[in-house]
């Protein structure tokens, strides 16, 4: 089996061996403490531009299930068509697998979506530098590429000096749709909701549809106010209803929330408006989701020094007005952002706080129908102690 390294921006290295592709990968290098759900994980567009370290010992063992699709055409067993992994770091690769569903094994899947990774690591001794340091820059480099390019040096990536960062893209337009897509419920008289696609994980949309909604489903940075109040709009997305939407629903993503403009104005305009019964629009965002309301109402967010990457998070409601006041949930994350409690303005209120750090994990509207999570209450993978959350913002509709 081939060697391969990961080189690390501050000059350490950590040699295994190779499987899946063939080929170079660079990103930031971030640890995930979740013991299952590799195919979910990897498919999540919350982790574009990131090489994944999962402290899991064994990995691989269970394969890759295959393309089946829903009712509604949407993977059943992915979060999105591809995966975003840029690469990925085990300790214990099994080749030999066992499941139910199983298609592939997981090197043939990462083969196929040209993807690298290492066994053999002590990502024991990786996961403890990165928490102590902090996420880093780094790049998987195969030993027969080293070999052929380092010594012309024509590969940027085969330089010691050169970690490109992915935080410095606007990683959403690379994982958000292209145009607008409906969802139209059999029950004509459905809600009907506007869903901003910024990297929007699968079973979210599952979970939206299976409460009977409607489902518009827009570009980051597609203008959808005009949804809210005008009924005539000769736009194809904006066809099939008489009447305007219900609710808007801002959803996960990957990188740094405070570079999407646009969707923080048209955010901002849609708080502005009213509905057909002269109340505000209610808002639910998840995870980045979360960062943009914040971000939308006049709050900050700020970068994690490692993030929250796994399943087994706890987190509590710290909102004495709300239904499940001092209610622990534990809970599916993946984030490297923050809101920085301390500048939201006056009128919203942290609603959940996690237990390992007291950074901030949801924050709601004193008056008004809006409220957001920074973790995944939709899972896949991962507990569902939240999903009720779902119901909350049907409800509000």
């Amino acid at each position: 089996m081939q060697k391969a390294t990961l080189v690390l921006k501050d000059g350490t290295t950590f040699t295994g061996n190779l499987f899946g592709a063939d080929t170079i990968a660079a990103g930031e290098v971030v640890f995930n403490t979740g013991m299952t759900g590799y195919p979910e994980s990897f498919t999540d567009p919350s982790y574009e531009g990131q090489i994944l370290v999962l402290t899991y010992p064994l990995i691989g063992n269970y394969g890759v299930p295959g393309n089946e699709k829903d009712e509604n055409g949407l993977l059943k067993f992915f979060e999105s068509d591809r995966v975003h992994i840029r690469g990925l770091i085990v300790n214990e690769y099994s080749e030999n697998f066992s499941h139910w569903n199983a298609k592939k094994s997981l090197h043939e899947w990462l083969k196929e979506n040209n993807i690298p990774a290492i066994t053999g690591i002590d990502t024991r001794a990786l996961t403890k530098k990165l928490r102590n340091h902090g996420v880093m820059l780094g790049k998987i480099i195969p030993e027969s590429i080293e070999k052929k390019l380092a010594k012309t040096n024509k590969d940027d990536l085969t330089r010691k000096d050169y970690f490109p960062d992915p935080n410095v893209e606007n990683l959403v337009a690379q994982v958000s749709i292209d145009k607008p897509v409906l969802y139209k419920s059999e029950n004509p008289k459905a809600k009907k909701i506007v869903c901003v696609d910024c990297g929007m994980k699968l079973n979210i949309l599952r979970s939206l549809l299976a409460r009977g909604l409607t489902v518009l489903r827009v570009p980051w940075d597609y203008d959808f106010t005009k949804h809210f109040t005008d009924t005539n709009s000769q736009d194809t997305a904006h066809q099939n209803h008489d009447t305007p939407y219900d609710g808007l629903f801002l959803s996960n993503g990957p990188g740094d929330p405070a570079i999407l403009y646009p969707l923080h104005n048209h955010v901002r305009e849609t708080m502005k408006l009213k509905n057909r019964d002269n109340k505000p629009i209610p808002i639910f965002g998840i995870c980045l989701g979360n960062q943009v309301l914040a971000i939308a109402s006049g709050a900050k967010t700020y970068k994690l020094k490692f993030g929250h990457r796994a399943q087994n998070q706890p987190c509590i409601d710290v909102n004495p007005k709300s239904k499940t006041y001092n209610q622990c949930f534990i809970t599916s994350q993946n984030h490297g952002f923050a809101v920085d409690e301390k500048s939201l303005p006056k009128d919203w209120k942290v609603w959940l706080r996690n237990l390992n750090d007291d950074t901030n994990e949801g924050i709601v509207h004193s008056t008004k129908p809006y409220f957001s999570c920074q973790f995944h209450p939709e899972a896949t993978p991962g507990p569902v102690d939240a999903d009720k959350f779902f119901d909350k913002f049907v409800a509000l509709l």
